[in-house]
């Protein structure tokens, strides 16, 4: 008998992390809750940075996922924003870690190939594949749309290590 697996999953920002909430029961999904936690950009990095943390720890105490999935960081040209990226998604990995979730990793080429099928594609291809997967979803904006989508990668990809791990324990 399986059971249902709730799932956060997290798109890291320092201006706006995202978050979105699903449950899957064997193939099926069903679209739980989503937002966006803000930072104040007159702040201090590390005032922004606990906005970030204290934000993300009540929607993991609020919600309370079974599992987390968090959106890799790509290295762009300005390395600063790089850096500053790199501490939100630390931050997004910790949160639920000290919750006591397994945190798992997802390239966002992997997130669009799980959603829409193909590994590069626009926001609104996801938006509308987010619609149709789960009709009841509602999202504001790129960042929940994006978190959501994360979420729904981690379903796919949870069934595929779950299996292997009962192979390798069985």
């Amino acid at each position: 008998m399986q059971d249902t697996i709730r799932i956060i999953g997290i798109d890291p920002g320092l201006r706006r992390t995202g978050w979105g909430i699903i449950e899957t029961l064997g193939n099926s999904l069903r679209f739980v809750a989503s937002g966006t936690v803000t930072s104040d950009g007159d702040m201090d990095l590390a005032s922004r940075l606990c906005q970030l943390h204290d934000g993300l720890a009540e929607i993991v105490h609020g919600y309370r996922p079974d599992e987390a999935a968090v959106e890799q960081t790509f290295v762009n040209k300005d390395a600063t924003a790089t850096l500053k990226l790199g501490q939100a998604r630390g931050i997004a990995m910790l949160v639920p870690a000290r919750a006591g979730l397994r945190v798992a990793e997802y390239a966002p080429n992997a997130v669009k190939k799980a959603v829409i099928g193909v590994g590069h594609g626009e926001k609104q291809q996801i938006h509308m594949m987010l619609k149709v997967l789960m009709p009841k979803a509602t999202f504001v904006g790129n960042d929940a749309a994006d978190a959501l989508a994360i979420a729904i990668c981690h379903a796919h990809n949870r069934q595929g290590l779950s299996g292997r791990l009962a192979k390798l324990a069985g």
